[in-house]
């Protein structure tokens, strides 16, 4: 019996990395107690943090950052939607994976992921729809070929 659980525990934890596989960027995070609510969960609007903590770790694997920071022309977050799939509650670790692929000239896509390690399972999903905007400007604007560049070679893997 012990061994069979076992077994389960090792295919669910290789469906688990394969799917983490598949993101570009993965953080490895502790539940914050002060993050839970009153009905004794994670609160919904911690999840958009999450998804902000991949979508920076991601600006910076890729060099986004740091093209904004010397150019003041970078993305800007128009849409973004969760999905929320298993409640979290402290104390547990979470793995928060990101990806992005390319929509239009101006405009790409970020899929996130939240995985629990106590639940074994997918807490959430999620997508954030990025434009690229001119700050100096004012306005939209084209993806620098460079970025477009960066994010392909990071994606190739997936």
């Amino acid at each position: 019996m012990f061994e069979n659980a076992a077994n389960d525990r090792d295919h669910k934890d290789t469906q688990l990395t394969s799917m983490l596989e598949k993101y570009s960027v993965v953080l490895n995070q502790d539940i914050i107690w002060g993050d839970m609510d009153a009905l004794g969960h994670i609160n919904n609007t911690v999840y958009f943090r999450y998804f902000e903590d991949a979508r920076l770790a991601y600006f910076e694997k890729s060099g986004i950052k740091q093209y904004q920071d010397k150019t003041n022309i970078g993305p800007i977050l128009a849409n973004t939607e969760c999905n929320f799939r298993l409640p979290l509650q402290y104390p547990d670790k979470i793995h928060i994976a990101g990806r992005a692929s390319i929509l239009s000239p101006k405009k790409f896509k970020m899929d996130y992921l939240v995985v629990s390690e106590n639940m074994d399972g997918i807490a959430a999903e999620g997508h954030g729809l990025l434009v690229y905007y001119d700050y100096n400007a004012g306005k939209s604007c084209q993806i620098p070929d460079s970025i477009v560049a960066a994010i392909n070679s990071l994606e190739v893997k997936g």
